[in-house]
């Protein structure tokens, strides 16, 4: 089973692939993991993407669709494949159905985690990980035991992801509704669109997933 998770940055898809990846035996195929993985490699294209992240370009879709080839190329057809971060434009879209079909593949579901836009912004400003250990923490949801404590490792040292701050989750909910929200009117076509709501527990979001696949 081949899907697609959808969803702005900070909608928990990373999480949710991950418990895929633990629960049915698929296989995440993150486009952010899979730069660094390429990148890492003594190969013309590991080359080539390396020059291309360390002079600040972005990496075309090509290249990025040549990785998802490789990737799918050396997975059994056995093996589910989500696909996390990609497609984010039509055009990646309709090479991601080249590339499948090539594989003998198609997509059976595009799961998208529906968020509230204000509610997404709390979560994700008030994150913050012990500098240690890297245990998560929230202010609102998810404090240390003992203030400014870490649960696991005693560490008093927090750090906060630079990112994580207002105007640019809100610029990412802007890219992400202009520029890959698009891709979903050729899927709803299809039949294979489901929604679940992206701001529930985890183990709640989990369970909907589960149900859709089952």
């Amino acid at each position: 089973m081949d899907i697609i998770l959808l969803g702005p940055p900070g909608a928990g898809k990373g999480t949710q692939a991950h418990r895929l990846v633990e629960h049915h035996g698929m296989m995440q195929l993150s486009t952010g993991d899979m730069l660094r993985e390429t990148r890492k490699a003594d190969t013309e294209l590991g080359r080539k993407v390396a020059d291309i992240m360390d002079s600040g370009g972005l990496v075309s879709d090509d290249i990025v669709s040549a990785m998802i080839d490789a990737k799918l190329a050396d997975m059994g057809p056995e093996v589910g494949a989500i696909f996390d971060g990609y497609p984010r434009t039509e055009h990646q879209a309709a090479q991601l159905d080249e590339i499948l079909a090539k594989h003998g593949r198609s997509l059976d579901h595009v799961i998208e985690l529906e968020v509230n836009e204000d509610a997404l912004v709390e979560r994700i400003t008030g994150r913050f990980t012990c500098a240690n250990c890297g245990a998560g923490y929230h202010d609102t949801f998810k404090q240390p035991k003992v203030e400014g404590v870490c649960d696991e490792c005693g560490s008093t040292e927090f750090k906060r992801r630079p990112d994580d701050n207002e105007e640019t989750v809100r610029h990412r909910m802007s890219v992400y509704r202009n520029e890959t929200a698009p891709i979903l009117p050729g899927y709803e076509k299809r039949g294979i669109v489901k929604r679940v709501n992206g701001m529930g527990g985890i183990d709640e979001v989990t369970h909907a997933i589960d149900a859709i696949l089952s």
